[in-house]
């Protein structure tokens, strides 16, 4: 009995080793490590976002939507605030309106590769758009199916005015951008079907909407996207930016 003890013992100790090794290893699994997909080169270009990031499908931007120029829109504390009494978009004479530029918390969910409807959405009211500032794009309306012709006498020195929200935004060419920062052939943004809007000329050249389709947007090989690529023109007669609706499947914007 004594003998059996002996090696007994010894056999009964390494299998319980056995056992607690696997039922540790078992319960010590670590999760795989999640990394974020690559956020594709052009869309860094908005340099006004306060962050870029990417799930594979869709780029999600976030931006504070406060314009990175001078208005007379900003805060009279502001360092951007810069009185302003001039001609504005169309030669109109401005007219300053009521509201006061507020910081925002918009999220852009944009898809990385943008495709045509089939059915093509209106745009909404709304922001339906981001400029590489930071700051939203809006559709040709001032309200439900009424045109811009009360609104653009409002348009600051940079063309863009805010709402009652103090939500600032561009319904037409923002100057700031093709004037200051870039060009006017340059990239401007995006809509919110992912496809690239560019400024009021192409090769040397003012677009006209003749040149443009419904959506007002043509395809070919631009600086960005040297394969080719769908994109949007602003303009300076109405729609002036998007015309009867999104060419792509639209992402969301949220507040």
């Amino acid at each position: 009995m004594k003998k059996t003890s002996r090696y007994l013992l010894p056999l009964i100790a390494c299998l319980s080793l056995v056992y607690l090794s696997c039922d540790k290893s078992a319960t010590a699994a670590v999760d795989p490590e999640i990394t974020e997909a690559d956020v594709p080169a052009v869309f860094s270009k908005i340099y006004g976002a306060t962050s870029i990031t990417s799930d594979g499908t869709y780029v999600t931007i976030k931006t504070n939507g406060v314009p990175d120029h001078k208005s007379i829109y900003q805060s009279a504390s502001s360092g951007l605030y810069e009185d302003f009494s001039g001609s504005t978009f169309g030669g109109y004479q401005f007219i300053k309106n009521p509201n006061t530029i507020a910081t925002q918390s918009l999220t852009f969910k944009i898809p990385i590769e943008p495709k045509v409807a089939s059915s093509h959405a209106a745009t909404p009211l709304g922001a339906i758009g981001v400029a590489l500032n930071g700051v939203p794009f809006y559709n040709q309306y001032a309200g439900p199916n009424q045109p811009l012709t009360n609104e653009v006498m409002s348009f600051d020195q940079y063309w863009g005015h805010p709402q009652q929200s103090g939500q600032y935004h561009y319904h037409v060419e923002p100057l700031y951008l093709t004037q200051v920062k870039a060009s006017r052939s340059a990239l401007l943004g995006f809509l919110l079907d992912g496809f690239p809007v560019y400024g009021p000329e192409e090769n040397g050249a003012e677009v006209s909407n003749d040149a443009l389709d419904a959506y007002h947007g043509h395809s070919h090989a631009t600086a960005d996207y040297p394969e080719g690529i769908y994109h949007y023109h602003i303009t300076d007669a109405d729609p002036y930016l998007n015309g009867s609706g999104f060419y792509g499947t639209a992402g969301t914007v949220s507040r």
